[in-house]
């Protein structure tokens, strides 16, 4: 590709804030989804705190995390038949939580993300907890390797693009081809599990920005729908960013035989 032969190293001091990619995401393509008013979900957090969420209606819901209560606007897509991606904000500044939910209505299965600020080393950072379960008693969403050895071209929009190149179950690189971080790359740690065929959870955390994702990759219908949540050391502020794109599966590494021998 000419403008990837076009780019060259560009040291972390370089880098743009986190916000320079706000502008250049598209807007969804899946429209939100009313399926989940008048219903509710109570899951355990990766702490095993009880989490209670009540869908009022298509936008607003009522949420209950341990002793706390609240409401919030949420937004929910059915990224296939009976499978949502629930995302909601609660919270000001650097007490905000961004949370995900994957809600497998054909299974039971859900898949729960809470992503939080933390401090370390003088620095906002940013961290995530996932927990699994069934309230219906049924099977979770595992880990997967399915991903790996893939190389995948993303279109968030028609000036933002990026490549990632799955390395193994908990790395992956990623690469701005087009965009606010044009040339900007980096391996991080990331981690995936198989919602059904060729459907996944795909989460990565940026060990230079403070960035955590959570969506989901689908292969079959060629699309990655979630968000972003993130600081922006220069402004001092939350960054959410939800996003959608298309993809193409550009290639999948097969390694020679003899790779696993001496």
């Amino acid at each position: 590709m000419a403008l990837a032969k076009d780019q060259d190293f560009v040291p972390e001091t370089e880098w743009p804030s986190v916000s320079v990619m706000l502008d250049g995401f598209g807007q969804p393509s899946l429209p939100p989804s009313d399926a989940l008013a008048g219903t509710s979900l109570r899951i355990d957090d990766e702490k095993g705190v009880s989490c209670d969420y009540a869908f009022r209606d298509a936008t607003s819901l009522e949420w209950t995390y341990g002793t706390s209560r609240g409401h919030s606007s949420y937004k929910a897509v059915e990224a296939r038949p009976g499978i949502f991606i629930i995302d909601f904000v609660r919270g000001e500044d650097l007490a905000t939580e961004s949370i995900t939910i994957i809600f497998d209505r054909n299974t039971g299965a859900v898949t729960h993300a809470i992503s939080r600020f933390v401090e370390a080393d003088g620095r906002v950072r940013a961290t995530t907890g996932f927990s699994h379960a069934n309230p219906e008693g049924g099977s979770v969403h595992e880990r997967s390797d399915a991903l790996v050895g893939k190389r995948i071209f993303y279109r968030y929009s028609d000036i933002e693009t990026y490549e990632h190149v799955y390395l193994n179950r908990g790395t992956f690189t990623w690469h701005c081809l087009r965009g606010g971080e044009a040339g900007l790359a980096d391996t991080d740690r990331c981690a995936a599990w198989q919602v059904t065929d060729d459907l996944f959870i795909f989460f990565w955390t940026e060990k230079v920005m403070t960035v955590e994702a959570v969506l989901l990759v689908d292969l079959k219908h060629q699309r990655s729908i979630g968000r972003m949540f993130g600081w922006d050391d220069t402004l001092a502020t939350t960054l959410v960013l939800p996003f959608d794109s298309r993809l193409s599966v550009l290639n999948t590494t097969v390694y020679p035989e003899d790779h696993t021998k001496g």
